[in-house]
């Protein structure tokens, strides 16, 4: 029998089988990786390639976005906390109502983060803390020009 670890990494590869049962199929076939895979086939042992099939990736990113909080605070005062999952409903469904209550929010000096399980920052909360101070800059700006023009 002539074959070697590469003919079995092959055969374990194309039929998902363990080390020992591609080394037993070769065997079995004097070393012919064809021979081998039908073998395998013919005696129902090929294995389906694991799946990352769309409701396993759904479901994982249903399970994080419950276990991350949107937050609007202003200054130490929590003003609203509610699950992402929630967020994103309510946003589906009443977009009409979230986006102006969100622009209203900031232009008010409230600020919004995202906080994972464990209390940990995510890297949009930078993002959300540049269009915060963006917007706290634009109004005193305003207010400054206001100021200037009626003076």
């Amino acid at each position: 029998m002539t074959f070697n670890l590469d003919h079995i990494d092959e055969l374990k590869r194309r039929a998902n089988v363990s080390y020992g049962d591609a080394k037993q199929a070769l065997e079995h076939c004097n070393g012919d990786l064809l021979e081998a895979l039908i073998y395998l086939e013919k005696e129902n042992r090929i294995k389906p390639e694991k799946e990352h099939d769309c409701s396993s990736k759904m479901k994982s990113l249903f399970h994080k976005a419950n276990n991350t909080r949107f937050v609007i605070k202003k200054k130490d005062r929590t003003v609203l906390d509610l699950s992402v999952t929630l967020s994103i409903i309510l946003t589906v469904f009443a977009s009409y109502i979230v986006i102006p209550v969100l622009l209203l929010a900031l232009v008010t000096g409230h600020r919004m983060r995202f906080k994972g399980k464990g209390g940990e920052d995510i890297k949009v909360n930078q993002t959300l803390n540049k269009i915060s101070n963006a917007v706290d800059s634009a109004k005193k700006k305003l207010t400054e020009e206001d100021l200037n023009t009626t003076a």
